[in-house]
């Protein structure tokens, strides 16, 4: 069964759904198969990130019953799978978020790590994603506003009986007027798994609607997410029970 992993924030524009990109694709470049979920079904940006705004079927029709969910996922070039929700605004009423858990449920069985950016705030879409979670991401930046909008998502998530698998802190330049980070550890209550710098390689990678850790591999920022992969994946714990072995071997 997949790993539901869900981002969040509780606030709009920190870097959701650029998180959410990046860490599936750089767990596929792991070589585990990953499904990434937009679930901001008001404002979705996964299929225009990723080249793919328009496309047949969507989350929406799933939630309407008219479609399977199999019939909406896509594979992107790179071998990550998305499954992306409607632009239109036609698609904007009438689904029923209830059955976002059972979606999730089945997605489980179909891959490694299902990935799922919610929308911001605490509407019943948010709900109904955080029900479905097995951990939960949380995506802030170094700013006062955005830190107690994730502070409140964290206690909505633990309210919920949710574990927080961490925080990242993204568009982080070290700049005086930024919140530093043990404030941010100390106020959320939670370990920071990452933090990804100020980087203009993320709106290069927009334009192109790609990841970019696919279109600038070896940046600053690329290189952070593939870390944070390594970490949720357990790859990187793994690497350094292996060179304490050798070490005490030695």
């Amino acid at each position: 069964m997949a790993r539901i992993i869900v981002i969040n924030s509780g606030k709009g524009g920190v870097g959701k759904t650029t998180t959410a990109i990046n860490l599936g694709a750089s767990l596929n470049k792991l070589n585990h198969e990953v499904i990434i979920v937009d679930a901001n079904l008001n404002t979705p940006n996964i299929g225009l990130q990723l080249g793919a705004p328009i496309v047949p079927i969507t989350l929406n029709h799933v939630l309407k019953g008219k479609a399977d969910i199999e019939d909406a996922i896509y594979e992107h070039s790179s071998g990550t799978k998305i499954i992306p929700s409607s632009l239109s605004v036609k698609e904007l009423t009438k689904f029923n978020t209830k059955k976002l858990p059972e979606i999730m449920k089945k997605l489980s069985t179909l891959c490694d790590y299902v990935i799922v950016d919610s929308a911001a705030g605490f509407g019943d879409e948010v709900i109904a994603v955080l029900g479905a979670a097995d951990e939960i991401i949380i995506v802030t930046n170094p700013e006062m506003p955005a830190v107690t909008d994730a502070l409140k998502a964290i206690k909505v998530a633990r309210s919920m009986g949710k574990v927080i698998n961490g925080i990242i802190v993204t568009r982080h330049s070290g700049a005086k007027y930024e919140m530093p980070l043990s404030s941010i550890k100390s106020m959320l209550e939670s370990q920071i798994i990452g933090v990804i710098p100020e980087d203009k390689a993320v709106k290069e990678a927009l334009n192109l609607r790609d990841a970019v850790v696919h279109t600038h591999p070896r940046s600053r920022v690329s290189k952070k997410y593939y870390e944070i992969a390594k970490l949720v994946s357990g790859e990187t714990i793994e690497n350094k029970k292996s060179f304490l072995e050798r070490l005490f071997r030695i």
